[in-house]
């Protein structure tokens, strides 16, 4: 029999409910926007001090490096099971709707991110983190603290990967926002991010394998590391969590706001990356390089204000339309309606964006 008296309304409804359920009006959305910031802040400042850490102390393994900062895909299944199977605070079963185009994409983006990886890392080996951060964010540096030893071409080889990742990870964040238009909440985020680096990390462990796998890796920990093998060790673990943490922090910021306000939301970041360098292994801190990060405190404080007047006119328009429907003796329904809809949602099948 023909529902298409029914069906297109219903769809129309549901993808209303789910576009509403993504706004700040949801009570959820907040504490999770909160918490994947947190996660950006912790895992971009660590995981870059951790990585330059390594090979400050003679770790010299690129693919290591590159390795670390995928190969914790397995914490993903925290947040992808959790929710599901021990609080049953979710009726979405993980992985479902996950089509053979959404793999495919995953698939290919995360051999993306495997490349750009092992880009940070070329760079993050001969460049001090203050310097990477900037150049990572495309702004303007000098040659003029080049760490002690280091050959002007090697200086320049960090300097030109540095900017390729950079390239590469500001391609892939209006990419990703593209596909999260079509994921269906955000524990699918996760399932998405979960494929992503396991792609990465197989691409990583390809490059191990012909660089002498996980052999040269104990070498190194036993007869290179200069803080011992215990230290190394550490290292390696805080560097896969701390890159996690970062990564997924990422993927949220992108499903919950946009690539705009992920890309805004790291320039702020990136101070205290700048910060942490000048504190911790007491990179330079000269001319150049205090004007770049004051831009971008600039830049990043400039786009606050302007998403607060921006969100303080939307308020105030919204209180007039309210104001005029009741002097016209109307009840404001149009936008009492969209208020409703989180309600309405419970009473309907499909799964929120929050994966409810």
């Amino acid at each position: 029999m023909n529902n298409s008296n029914t069906s297109p309304s219903s769809s129309t409804l549901n993808q209303t409910i789910e576009s509403d359920q993504k706004s700040m009006k949801d009570k959820r959305y907040l504490p999770l926007l909160l918490l994947n910031y947190a996660f950006l802040l912790v895992g971009s400042l660590s995981s870059s001090l951790l990585s330059k850490y390594y090979f400050n102390h003679k770790g010299s393994s690129r693919w290591v490096s590159t390795w670390v900062q995928s190969a914790g895909f397995p914490l993903l299944v925290i947040p992808i099971l959790l929710p599901y199977y021990l609080f049953k605070s979710t009726q979405r079963k993980p992985f479902t709707r996950f089509t053979p185009r959404i793999l495919a994409l995953s698939i290919f983006i995360g051999f993306m991110l495997g490349i750009n990886n092992l880009l940070f890392a070329w760079g993050i080996s001969y460049l001090p983190v203050s310097t990477s951060s900037l150049v990572y964010h495309l702004t303007l540096e000098s040659s003029n603290d080049k760490p002690h030893g280091l050959t002007r071409a090697k200086y320049f080889i960090g300097y030109f990967a540095t900017i390729g990742a950079g390239l590469l990870f500001a391609l892939y964040l209006p990419i990703m926002e593209m596909v999260y238009k079509k994921v269906y909440c955000y524990a699918m985020v996760m399932e998405m991010q979960l494929v992503m680096e396991v792609a990465a990390t197989v691409l990583a462990t390809i490059g191990m394998a012909f660089d002498g796998g996980f052999a040269e890796m104990k070498r190194e920990a036993v007869q290179v590391f200069d803080k011992g093998e215990g230290v190394y060790w550490v290292t390696v673990v805080s560097n896969i969590v701390s890159w996690q943490l970062c990564f997924m922090g990422t993927a949220g910021m992108v499903f919950l706001t946009c690539s705009l306000t992920g890309a805004i939301c790291m320039t702020a970041l990136l101070m205290m990356n700048v910060v942490g360098g000048v504190v911790v292994y007491r990179d330079d801190f000269g001319g150049i390089k205090a004007v770049s990060t004051v831009m971008c405190g600039w830049g990043f404080c400039s786009y606050v204000y302007g998403m607060y007047v921006k969100n303080k006119m939307m308020k105030d328009l919204e209180h007039d339309v309210d104001v005029d429907d009741d002097d016209d003796g109307h009840d404001g329904m149009h936008i009492k309606n969209v208020e409703m809809a989180p309600m309405v949602a419970s009473t309907s099948s499909p799964p929120n964006r929050f994966g409810v």
